[in-house]
């Protein structure tokens, strides 16, 4: 029977109880070795489940003795924390080594993470140059273009010839981000026109620059928002994209591996204010890394609001207490009504939202959204009456007018849990505000309010309560 091979997954789990064993003998140099079997970011993760498993300290060996080309690519991977361990095992020697080496952005990234006090260490015995550069970096918002840019790009003269360009790309191609996309400045350094290297490659050699640069490009500005950034790259598909100042000048590109981690962070930031979790913090850190306390305080808010729209869902069902102990069955249907007009609203909020995030959905097709919901509300509505209907009536044994009364709420709060939910994202988008702060939770608890006054509504018009 032929081996199956094993997933990188698999493969690393083996590879981690090796070490492990290796660790315990203190045979590190075999552990090192098994780990170097690996690529830079497997070697990073496995060194973040090692320190968990063991030590920091074994952690620090481990990396101290990886190649030192190898410790580079692997520091750059690390979480901040165990960046901030090794910097204060390791030399000043070594530290300015990984830092040096490190690519422009991984470099801002990993200085904006660290305390400010390693900061200053690491930029004292930086170059007056690169120190200056990198203290323009950092001083850009955490959630802006500038944030995210490195300087090191391919620039072209537009008076060069491809073979000129290509002698230059050559030349600088081993230290820049990206050799795909090269950039065309004039003497101000003001960008003028972009072109690929694929165009390049197919011209003649004799060619000038600025017979083959497009000028008309997509470009961000170093104060555009992190989020309107990755959906540039989203809908335009580049793999880098210019940044400018506002005098229009080049200060550096973005590229595609950056703004992945971009788009995951919006995506978890979206998902925590949908279920109603508010990050003060706008922490980065894991779900088992945060405190409870600062969980607690980051749920608390939505939870209190509900809390408080909760009464006057109490103090509706208090108004027909006296009806409701005429035919008492009619509270055993309260859940189930209220819980389905939550779960739809839900659905249609989430849908709308991500429509919206995706430009799938403009605020200008408000009607349009409305219509088809309302379509959507009358048909599932309709489908799950139907089906209640037969279960009132012969798995409850109720009459048929108690049957009527809840499978005709059923289907007006399916409706207006549908048009609620669809609308509101759309309404609160169109006030230039996140959809997203619109919480699930909150669109259940003004569903339920409206499921109960539909109810009962219904009670008295077939029951004559």
């Amino acid at each position: 029977m032929d081996n199956i091979p094993m997933d990188s997954e698999e493969l690393m789990e083996e590879s981690l109880d090796k070490i492990y064993e290796w660790l315990d003998e203190k045979k590190y140099f075999q552990a090192r070795d098994e780990l170097l079997k690996f690529n830079s970011v497997d070697i990073a993760e496995m060194l973040e489940e090692i320190c968990e498993e063991k030590d920091i300290d074994m952690t620090i060996i481990l990396f101290r003795l990886l190649h030192k080309d190898i410790s580079v690519e692997v520091f750059a991977e690390l979480s901040s924390d165990t960046q901030v361990n090794i910097i204060n095992a390791i030399t000043d020697k070594e530290l300015d080594y990984i830092v040096s080496e490190l690519d422009f952005d991984d470099k801002i990234d990993v200085l904006e993470e660290l305390p400010a006090n390693i900061v200053s260490q690491i930029l004292e015995n930086t170059p007056k140059n690169e120190r200056k550069l990198i203290n323009t970096f950092l001083n850009y918002p955490d959630t802006c273009a500038g944030s995210l840019m490195t300087p090191d790009y391919i620039s072209l003269n537009k008076n060069w010839t491809v073979q000129r360009a290509l002698e230059h790309i050559k030349e600088e191609g081993m230290d820049a981000e990206t050799v795909y996309t090269c950039y065309v400045k004039d003497s101000g350094r003001k960008l003028i026109g972009i072109v690929s290297l694929s165009t390049l490659v197919i011209s003649d050699n004799d060619t000038k620059i600025k017979d083959i640069m497009v000028t008309d490009y997509v470009f961000e500005n170093v104060y555009d928002d992190q989020e309107d950034v990755s959906e540039d790259f989203k809908k335009y598909g580049f793999l880098a994209m210019p940044v400018v100042d506002n005098e229009h000048r080049l200060v550096g590109i973005i590229t595609v591996d950056d703004i992945l981690d971009v788009m995951e962070e919006e995506a978890t930031e979206d998902i925590e204010r949908m279920n109603g979790v508010i990050d003060w913090e706008n922490s980065d850190k894991g779900y088992l890394d945060m405190s409870v306390w600062q969980h607690a305080i980051n749920r608390l808010p939505w939870l209190l609001i509900l809390m408080i729209a909760y009464i006057f869902t109490g103090m509706i069902i208090t108004s027909f207490e006296g009806r409701l102990s005429q035919i008492i069955c009619l509270v055993a249907y309260m859940p189930m009504l209220m819980g389905t007009g939550g779960n739809t609203g839900s659905q249609a909020a989430t849908l709308i939202i991500r429509g919206l995030a995706t430009n799938e959905v403009d605020t200008s097709d408000v009607l349009k959204v409305l219509w088809k919901e309302f379509r959507i509300g009358i048909l599932v509505g309709s489908v799950l009456s139907v089906v209640n209907f037969g279960r009132v009536c012969l798995l409850d044994g109720n009459s048929p007018a108690i049957a009527l009364t809840v499978c005709t709420a059923m289907l007006l709060i399916v409706v207006f849990a549908k048009i609620l939910g669809s609308m509101v994202p759309l309404i609160v988008k169109k006030m230039n505000l996140d959809p997203a702060l619109i919480a699930n939770p909150a669109i259940s608890s003004v569903s339920d309010m409206v499921a109960l006054t539909i109810y009962f509504a219904m009670a008295s018009v077939f029951l004559h309560l």
